[in-house]
């Protein structure tokens, strides 16, 4: 049995996320925590949080962490 996570297992604010890279992947490559907060209106460490489930799972995205100077920055690709 998988254990990868799939769109239908991810809660209100992984989904929320999910659509904001997914909008955002096309123009940008590199994500900040803090800036995704901003513009979600949640907090650094909770974007933080749920970009391990993004990272795990199969949507399409290629979610890897990628740095941590200001806040931790995410690298992510199609």
């Amino acid at each position: 049995m998988s254990t990868t996570a799939t769109v239908g297992s991810l809660n209100e604010t992984q989904q929320r996320i999910l659509t904001y890279l997914r909008e955002h992947v096309e123009t940008k490559t590199y994500f900040k925590s803090r800036l995704i907060a901003e513009d979600l209106d949640l907090t650094a460490k909770e974007v933080g949080t749920n970009m391990s489930t993004l990272q795990s799972g199969e949507f399409g995205l290629s979610v890897e962490k990628w740095g941590y100077s200001s806040s931790t920055t995410w690298m992510v690709s199609q």
